[in-house]
């Protein structure tokens, strides 16, 4: 595709679609390295606009009946759902996913993550009346209680490039459900996407201000969305960008949603089910080409075991066929960008010099163009080398031998991060010890599968707070106490 004639989109603010004032940039394809679209850049002042459009909208949207809310995603997720394949066809070009993870994981849980918060959940519980001996008023008596879930207000949703629907989805569908208003600061690797789930949104009759969408590759957009006047921040993003962010927002004590790094570890004791374990870590290297935050890239091998699994991870990673992601052969598909392949690059040599060894990739792919990575496999790593210690977000994963389980869990949790990690033993009572020991938000037992309803979220550096499922709701919401007389 050239850039000629190439769409030019505009940001979305208070319900209309405006010309940005910065003009627009490229969004590259990471297959193809065309253009696929003209991104908007935003001023901090259309930022600003944005804020006040939502803060206007948000006493009318929060006084909405929860099935009216519930309405407007239940038809997003239908319109959705009905462009499927143009969606999926514009998020595959934007990130360089393939095909099958375009429309299922991308496309396809944006629209689930609308339809799940399409379903109304009660917003109050009774607190079982409570009797008082005394009070300041003299005696008491007994006291009934209700707490009631209400809206945060205006939110800033910062989104990553590694999901331009699932991720987005995931925030502006709970926020919405729950009565506040968003302004949306997408990734600016990818951002055409988010502006058409503005769009489904806005059909979908999600009335003006309520969601807003702004882009920009400048950082002042960002800081803009997030010192701007809102009262919480929800970022998906690194730990670095993640401090900077959660430093402003504590100045004026603004609410936070922080889904930040990870480094997962994925314990596997002699007694594990090798092949399980490969084809559970073997999504490092071919889901979103290991740019996802919760993939398992720091292996914990027993000793007895270590030499097979590497030798079974190598196998494993030798026969992933990379290249285009439209073709349906493809497991591996580009990395973001030029710039993030060699940052990733970067990584394998650094592990290289450190004295890792280099079991299978670790070269460039033999292809004319686009932006890809080997799947590479790093062995005979030692806990303080960077590759073991620092998230690279490719497909890389390097692997680490132990003795006993107690050496297991300290090299587990001997990390900065804490978001999602993993135990692989044919022993179900000691991968559930294990697994309540581990200093992390998440614990996969023998799966690298999530339940959508559990809890996501990170100890530690990996992040503040949890979503999904009711949480979210929770998140996306101020508890309320109301008290009365009994």
């Amino acid at each position: 595709m050239s850039a000629e004639g190439v769409e030019r989109q505009r940001l979305f603010v208070g319900g209309s679609w405006v010309e940005p004032d910065g003009g627009w940039y490229p969004v590259i394809d990471p297959a193809t390295e065309d253009t696929v679209g003209w991104a908007p850049e935003a001023s901090p002042d259309q930022v600003h606009a944005a804020c006040a459009a939502a803060r206007e909208a948000l006493g009318p949207w929060s006084r909405t009946a929860p099935e009216e809310r519930a309405a407007v995603l239940g038809r997003a997720a239908d319109i959705i759902r009905g462009h499927l394949v143009p969606y999926a066809e514009l998020a595959q070009a934007e990130t360089g996913a393939t095909t099958s993870t375009a429309r299922g994981m991308q496309v396809g849980v944006g629209a689930a993550r609308f339809r799940r918060y399409a379903r109304v959940e009660p917003a109050e519980w009774a607190i079982p009346p409570q009797i008082n001996e005394a009070g300041p008023m003299g005696k008491a008596g007994v006291l009934g209680a209700l707490a009631v879930r209400r809206p945060v207000g205006v939110v800033t949703c910062i989104t990553s490039y590694n999901n331009p629907w699932a991720n987005p989805a995931g925030k502006i569908a709970p926020a919405l459900a729950m009565g506040n208003t968003v302004v949306v600061k997408p990734a600016p690797q990818d951002p055409l996407s988010v502006y058409r789930m503005a769009e489904a949104l806005e059909a979908a009759g999600a009335p003006a201000g309520v969601v807003n969408v702004v882009s920009g590759r400048s950082v002042e957009v960002g800081e803009a969305a997030v010192a701007g006047d809102v009262d919480m921040v929800s970022f998906t993003g690194s730990t670095a960008v993640g401090q900077r962010i959660a430093e402003v927002c504590g100045r004026d004590m603004k609410r936070q949603l922080m889904e930040l790094g990870g480094k997962g570890a994925a314990v596997v004791f002699d007694d594990a089910d090798i092949g399980s374990a490969v084809a559970g870590i073997g999504t490092t290297f071919s889901f979103y080409s290991g740019q996802i935050c919760t993939a398992p890239t720091r292996v914990l091998a027993q000793r007895g075991v270590y030499e097979r699994l590497v030798e079974q991870l190598a196998l494993y990673a030798g026969r992933l066929p990379v290249g285009d992601p439209r073709d349906p052969a493809t497991i591996v598909g580009p990395v973001i960008s030029a710039e993030h392949r060699d940052r990733v690059e970067a990584y394998v040599e650094t592990g290289r010099k450190d004295g890792a060894v280099v079991v299978t990739g670790g070269e460039r792919p033999p292809l004319d163009r686009g932006f890809y990575v080997a799947p590479t496999l790093l062995a005979d790593c030692t806990p303080d080398m960077r590759v073991a210690r620092e998230e690279i977000f490719g497909p890389v994963v390097c692997v680490i031998p132990f003795d006993d389980e107690d050496e297991g869990i300290a090299l587990a949790d001997d990390t900065d991060y804490g978001l999602i990690d993993y135990v692989w033993s044919g022993d179900v009572a000691r991968a559930f010890r294990v697994a309540r020991l581990l200093r992390a938000g998440g614990v996969g037992i023998n799966t690298v599968g999530r339940n959508m309803e559990a809890p996501f979220g990170g100890f530690k550096k990996s992040g503040v707070g949890r979503d999904v499922g009711s949480y979210a709701l929770h998140a996306y919401s101020e508890l309320q106490s109301i008290v009365w007389p009994g």
